[in-house]
């Protein structure tokens, strides 16, 4: 088999990508994932889409990226729930609320509706909100939550209706290389499960351009190309409740220890939180440790929550690097490599906006200021930047 690009990876920046890809009229193109649709941190966070950052770059992308969201089930004709109430930032030490401070700032200048709340404002916002021991609180109207499952099938239908191939259960298990390409991906048919194994069913896929969009699975990905990564798989854990009678309009996040939460369109408090130490490499498992650290942190946000009952648990993978930025575009050896990792948790929200920049940075080779700077010779020049407003 030939395709033009093959993209590894089916989440949503993998999928989004190659959407962009036939939307510019690359159909030869190629997404294969190890598992199934939805099985990787796409298919595993809470759905929270937001423009609150601490950097003008990545306040920006989230700010088209949220227009795409907001017409999403119009253009793709998929329902995918999404609903803006807004995100409430939570600051309880002065180091935090500092932090607050000044993303709200450059927020307002991005033309973001985002204002400071005292602690007691933050209850006009959410009345069930205990304000004890919170300093400050930000909140934009415009940040929101969507439903995960369905923006992934809806990428994933609208590029198969423009001639995209979609291949799950297919790891890769070897690149073929020549004079400075790639000129091959070796791929190995895989069983269906939470830890694929491999079976004896190989095939080899020519190609003229290969994308890496696979998360935290991104660094043993690339070191079969030569390539070494300096970013690593963080554990991070989920859960929903029992479905309650909507009472809560934003997604509100506690900067101090982690902790998130929203309600969903079905009732469900959604939320998770930091939990360290967390297995070394890949663990998509879950542990009690997590729930008895959420609930202590949920119960003192919301009292009223004490007595409700959790219905599920699950786990994924942030993407983490050293400079809380991600790695994108080119490297330069295998020249024809495309790399879009790194994205510390928030790579669900900015896929919409980053498949079109990848779509187009493949097809055309043009390294723009953005792909330059979130480059990974970065780490070999120290040219860093870093974002502080990472929850979870």
């Amino acid at each position: 088999m030939k395709k033009r690009v093959v993209v590894v990876g089916a989440g949503i920046m993998g999928l989004s990508t190659a959407f962009h890809l036939a939307k510019r009229g690359c159909t030869d193109v190629l997404v294969v994932d190890r598992g199934y649709l939805c099985g990787g941190a796409s298919g595993r966070n809470g759905g929270g889409v937001r423009a609150q950052f601490s950097t003008e770059t990545n306040i920006r992308l989230m700010q088209e990226s949220i227009a795409i969201c907001r017409d999403f089930a119009a253009a793709m004709k998929i329902n995918v729930w999404f609903r803006q109430g807004g995100y409430l930032f939570l600051a309880r030490t002065p180091e935090r609320a500092r932090d607050l401070e000044a993303s709200c700032a450059l927020q307002t200048r991005c033309g973001l509706p985002t204002r400071l709340l005292e602690p007691s404002e933050a209850r006009g916002i959410v009345p069930e909100l205990d304000p004890s021991g919170v300093l400050l609180a930000s909140f934009n109207p415009e940040d929101g939550v969507l439903f995960p499952w369905p923006f992934l099938w809806g990428y994933a239908r609208a590029a198969r209706d423009l001639g995209v191939e979609l291949a799950t259960f297919q790891e890769v298990v070897g690149f073929e290389r020549e004079g400075g390409r790639v000129t091959a991906v070796r791929l190995c048919r895989t069983t269906p499960g939470e830890a694929p194994e491999r079976t004896r069913e190989e095939s080899l896929v020519r190609c003229d351009e290969v994308v890496l969009c696979t998360g935290a699975w991104s660094p043993e990905v690339a070191r079969l190309a030569g390539v070494s990564l300096p970013n690593h798989p963080h554990r991070h854990e989920i859960c929903s409740t029992e479905p309650l009678k909507p009472w809560l309009g934003p997604l509100v996040a506690d900067l101090t220890d982690g902790l998130y939460f929203s309600q969903s369109m079905r009732g469900e408090i959604v939320g998770g939180i930091s939990v360290e130490p967390v297995p070394d490499g890949i663990d998509q498992r879950s542990s009690r440790q997590f729930l008895a650290r959420y609930a202590r942190s949920l119960v003192r946000a919301v009292p009223r929550l004490a007595g409700v009952k959790v219905l599920r648990q699950w786990a994924g993978c942030y993407d983490l690097t050293p400079d809380a930025n991600p790695i994108v575009g080119r490297v330069d050896d295998p020249e024809n490599l495309t790399l879009a990792c790194g994205f510390m948790g928030h790579g669900f929200m900015m896929g919409p906006v980053f498949g079109r920049l990848l779509a187009e940075h493949v097809l055309t080779g043009e390294r723009s200021a953005l792909f330059q700077r979130w480059s990974l010779e970065r780490y070999r020049t120290g040219e860093l930047l870093t974002e502080t407003m990472i929850i979870g």
